[in-house]
């Protein structure tokens, strides 16, 4: 990689941590697509992002559908790569943007996953209240579940963020876009037991940070940390199948929705810039309200 290479890719990142404030996590997985682009460019002897052409980046499509990746991957790699040819657009390193004309693949639409409540309930039970780490879990699950915030949102919690008198808390979101979000009594309760019990233990005497949710070590919990410790507890519970964080945003919209709230309401909740990236969540209540009716309808 060419020094003028290394030097783009590395303010790109520092766009993307310090202006758009993206997790660690979607960092990781810009740094893996770039990575896999510059490896082309060293196949194909291209030096410089500036000497890229449309005819190569067709080319590098044409790879990575020989190299028989989904098309999700392919789409995810195109808009990682279009995203990077704005930002030096932006900063006038090059002159054009290659992937401009690049026609995202259609995507299989797949309904977003959700805990039903039954299971929730479940999956709460799992935690151990009796052990700090329990304690812990359990104000985990019921503010990201009361809240719907993402959880990389909830891993830079701090303390002052968190109001537990009137039940709210100022989330950080995606392009250092704050909202807050209310939360009620269930996740209050909980939080307030660990803040005062659990939290104070882990934190021990090496700690002093005013980091919300810690691990067994006493240090800021990270989005990995918290992946962790959902795979531990669904295998705990009596649950069937797999869990990712997002499953409980998932569960948060639809069961609002299937409660009777408004889709703008639930897009301000959630943080969404666009109300189309809400409306996935309608075709879950559609099909939800279709099983409700076939299910106790008389003549359905």
């Amino acid at each position: 990689m060419s020094e003028d290479v290394s030097v783009s890719v590395k303010l790109f990142f520092e766009y993307l941590q310090m202006e758009r404030n993206y997790s660690q996590y979607t960092i990781e997985h810009y740094q893996l697509d770039l990575r896999d682009f510059c490896d082309f460019m060293a196949e194909q002897s291209l030096k410089n992002f500036s000497d890229i052409e449309y005819s190569d980046v067709r080319l590098y499509l044409t790879m990575l559908f020989e190299k028989k990746l989904a098309r999700k991957s392919v789409a995810r790699k195109i808009s990682s790569m279009r995203s990077f040819y704005k930002f030096l657009l932006r900063e006038k390193m090059v002159q054009t943007n290659p992937f401009a004309q690049v026609i995202m693949p259609k995507l299989e639409k797949r309904l977003p996953e959700f805990f039903y409540e039954e299971e929730l309930v479940q999956l709460f039970s799992s935690c151990n209240k009796d052990t700090p780490t329990g304690q812990r879990d359990f104000a985990l699950l019921e503010l990201l579940y009361a809240t719907g915030m993402r959880v990389s949102e909830c891993c830079k919690l701090c303390l002052k963020d968190v109001d537990l008198f009137i039940g709210t808390v100022l989330v950080h979101g995606k392009g250092r876009k704050d909202r807050y979000i209310p939360f009620g009594s269930f996740a209050q309760e909980a939080v307030d037991f660990y803040i005062n019990n659990g939290r104070k233990i882990l934190l021990g005497k090496k700690h002093t940070h005013d980091s919300l949710f810690v691990n067994f070590r006493g240090e800021p919990l990270t989005t990995n940390g918290v992946r962790h410790i959902l795979d531990r507890l669904i295998n705990q519970s009596s649950l069937n199948g797999s869990i990712h964080p997002h499953k409980l945003r998932h569960s948060f919209a639809t069961h609002l929705l299937n409660n009777g709230a408004d889709m703008r309401s639930v897009q301000e909740l959630l943080g969404h810039a666009f109300l189309s990236s809400t409306q996935i969540y309608s075709h879950v209540t559609n099909d939800y309200l279709r099983k409700t009716y076939m299910a106790h309808h008389p003549r359905a």
